[in-house]
């Protein structure tokens, strides 16, 4: 809805036809309100307003640069050496969930044309509470490191990655879905243009993992499991995942 059909005034929002209503946190943010969207998720009522401000500006140089390389072990790991490792809300939630749909499975309604009992719909609910707070956890963690990115580096370099290919391999899927590769790559590349950051995407089967950063030699096979490595050509020693990081720093430098 536009900006003329609600108003904000401090921890209370007007609705038309439903009067002042209390916010559960008091707007974040200094601007022109543009409008707003309410959305139902799991029993509970969301209001996301839109607030024209003005673009982010890094914090430091652009001339700066960082490399990114997303897995399955730690959700992001930087040239700089820094390791995220991420929430991995999925697993973390994984015997609760477990619980939960057990549960349902014995309740009356479980089964085809049963008609649901009320401890079906409780126990239905509380499942999907459950999988909104997985989806925040993921969303908030996202967020969080896209927008510390585009703050603090100019020029950032990722890697295409193949996501359709890595769904399908059923020991990685559900590792990829917890760290939410293609909704990274959505966020870090809509906040970079406002904030006037250069992404650049090294291609779909560049080897960042298997380069050495020093002397550029190409290691022969480099299973999954294999966390550190020692180039045989320059004996430097490598951690698998920034290693890949600081690659993909000099692929985006190289190609800026």
């Amino acid at each position: 809805m536009s900006n003329d059909q609600f108003e904000i005034k401090d921890s209370f929002v007007k609705i038309p036809n439903l009067g002042w209503v209390k916010l559960s946190e008091q707007l974040r943010f200094d601007g022109k309100i543009l409008g707003a969207a309410i959305s139902r998720t799991a029993g509970k009522w969301y209001m996301a307003i839109q607030v024209e401000m003005p673009n982010i500006s890094a914090s430091t140089s652009k001339n700066q640069a960082v490399g990114v390389d997303l897995g399955v072990k730690v959700l992001a790991a930087l040239s700089d050496g820094t390791e995220i490792a991420g929430s991995k809300a999925s697993r973390t939630h994984e015997k609760q969930l477990r619980r939960l749909n057990q549960s349902l499975s014995r309740k009356v309604g479980a089964k085809k044309g049963e008609k649901k009992s009320a401890n079906f719909i409780k126990a239905r609910k509380r499942i999907a509470r459950l999988y909104a707070r997985i989806a925040n956890i993921r969303s908030d963690e996202t967020h969080k490191l896209t927008t510390m990115l585009v703050q603090n580096y100019g020029i950032i370099g990722i890697e295409h990655l193949n996501v359709k290919g890595m769904m399908s391999n059923h020991k990685l899927a559900r590792s990829v879905a917890d760290m939410s590769f293609f909704e990274f790559r959505r966020q870090l590349e809509y906040k970079a243009e406002s904030a006037a950051v250069k992404v650049v995407l090294a291609y779909k089967w560049f080897p960042s993992s298997k380069t050495c950063n020093v002397c550029g030699e190409k290691a022969d096979g480099l299973p999954l499991n294999v966390r550190e490595w020692t180039c045989m050509h320059c004996g430097s020693h490598h951690n698998r995942d920034v290693n890949a990081a600081i690659n993909l720093r000099n692929y985006a430098l190289a190609n800026t």
